[in-house]
């Protein structure tokens, strides 16, 4: 085996310019792998973030509050307890917070826009301080009554500052309209586009706004150390939620707002929970992975498929200048498997140079771009993106997966000319000219 490998090298080497054109394409398309999968995971990553920022846990313990048929409001009563239920049932909880939700109309001097509102205690929203970046106030402003925290967005369009007073104004529980004036307590750089429907502010504001119960909310929302079991922890939490004497909603993978309709049409008054994780939350979202997943696919189709008739060409026309070479191996013995083993090493030992190779420099560019804190200056990919700021999450496990999958097709490619070198006669490929 280490002869043939020395063999393998040592034809590699004197393939010269065909070698390194061929070991540079390969290169390439592992680069570029490794730089579309942590452009990938650098999308979901902003989408998790700005989801579980804004308006979602990893898992929510949701739900409706209907006082007629006809008209529901995203509110349960209980909260307390329902975040006791989960705080004692869910196992591998990071933190759980809850929040009260609402919609209104909020107002300025000069402009008005509708918005979601969020209501927060600012000193157990670790996720708020971790990723807020506080342009104007302090994000501390927001634990005095009848503040908001707006993001820039919502500045400019409003034409406000910190300290100028906004009016909300939405319907109560019971459908009449109230309003309430809040000062602006600070102004946070955007995250993305979700940051464009989102304000937060003290929970008791808004339960005055909506004329809720004390103990009313909006959501019990669970962050896991590994947000992957969002599913397993619902699966799990229905039916203690249901032995509680709660009752719950048919599992709905979409976001809460989605499914006011829904719910009007239902014959049923009181409250149901509704359970979601952070994808379901975010679902009309999805698409934009669903789209960068396939563009990727086929543009690396494409490439592979270049890459395999190059592979192919390459080692058919080396077939052919090393006929007499082939036939003396066979002549002295070398088998069939031999031949094609060599042909094989050869290809692989050419992907494997070539895909790490490739899979260093992408890795470094990642890190590069990511250090460099590069910019996106146009704003419709910044709503792509969810982000002013391009990223790339580099994961150890899709670097060593391109390098795996370039030599894998590397050798694939080669099975086919190695299995002709192989079915040659000697005595033909020693007789056989140029």
């Amino acid at each position: 085996m280490g002869t043939a490998i020395l063999m393998s090298l040592r034809n590699l080497r004197q393939g010269g310019r065909r070698t390194v054109l061929l070991m540079v394409a390969l290169a390439m398309v592992t680069l570029l792998l490794v730089v579309l999968n942590a452009l990938a995971a650098g999308l979901e990553a902003t989408m998790l973030r700005s989801a579980t920022t804004l308006s979602s846990g990893h898992v929510n313990v949701g739900g409706f509050f209907k006082t007629t048929a006809g008209q529901s409001a995203p509110a349960v009563a209980e909260g307390a307890r329902i975040r006791e239920i989960v705080e004692r049932e869910v196992e591998g909880a990071d933190y759980i917070i809850d929040r009260v939700r609402g919609f209104a109309r909020i107002v300025s001097e000069n402009a008005s826009l509708w918005c979601a509102l969020y209501g927060v205690d600012i000193a157990e929203e670790r996720g708020l301080r971790d990723v807020l970046q506080i342009t104007e106030g302090t994000l501390d402003e927001i634990a005095k009554p009848d503040t908001v925290l707006i993001f820039a967005g919502h500045a400019k369009r409003l034409e406000v500052k910190v300290g100028d007073v906004v009016t909300l104004s939405a319907p109560t529980m019971g459908g009449v309209s109230n309003t309430v004036d809040v000062r602006v307590g600070a102004i946070a750089r955007d995250v993305g586009w979700m940051s464009a429907w989102a304000m937060f502010l003290p929970k008791d504001t808004i339960r005055r706004l909506g004329q809720m119960r004390p103990d009313a909310t909006g959501a019990v929302q669970i962050y896991l150390k590994d947000p992957n079991r969002a599913a397993e922890v619902i699966e799990a939490l229905r039916p203690k939620l249901a032995a509680a004497g709660f009752r719950l909603m048919d599992p709905d993978p979409r976001a809460f707002w989605m499914k006011f309709e829904t719910v009007n049409g239902q014959d049923w008054v009181n409250q149901k929970l509704d359970l979601t994780t952070w994808r379901d939350e975010i679902s009309m979202m999805l698409w934009i992975l669903t789209g960068f997943a396939t563009i990727r696919f086929f543009l690396l189709g494409l490439l592979m498929l270049v890459i395999v008739v190059g592979i192919m060409n390459t080692l058919y026309m080396a077939i052919r200048e090393r006929t007499r070479e082939i036939g003396t191996m066979r002549a002295i013995g070398m088998s069939r498997g031999g031949v094609m083993r060599l042909f094989l090493l050869e290809a692989g030992g050419l992907g494997l140079l070539a895909s790490t190779l490739g899979a260093a420099v992408g890795s470094a560019l990642a890190l590069g771009l990511n250090a460099a804190r590069v910019r996106i200056p146009s704003e419709a990919f910044q709503a792509i993106l969810m982000s002013d700021t391009l990223l790339l999450a580099l994961n150890p496990v899709n670097v060593v997966t391109a390098v795996a999958v370039i030599t894998g097709v590397t050798c694939l490619a080669a099975i086919a000319p190695a299995w002709r070198a192989a079915r040659m006669r000697p005595v033909g490929a020693l007789h056989q000219v140029g």
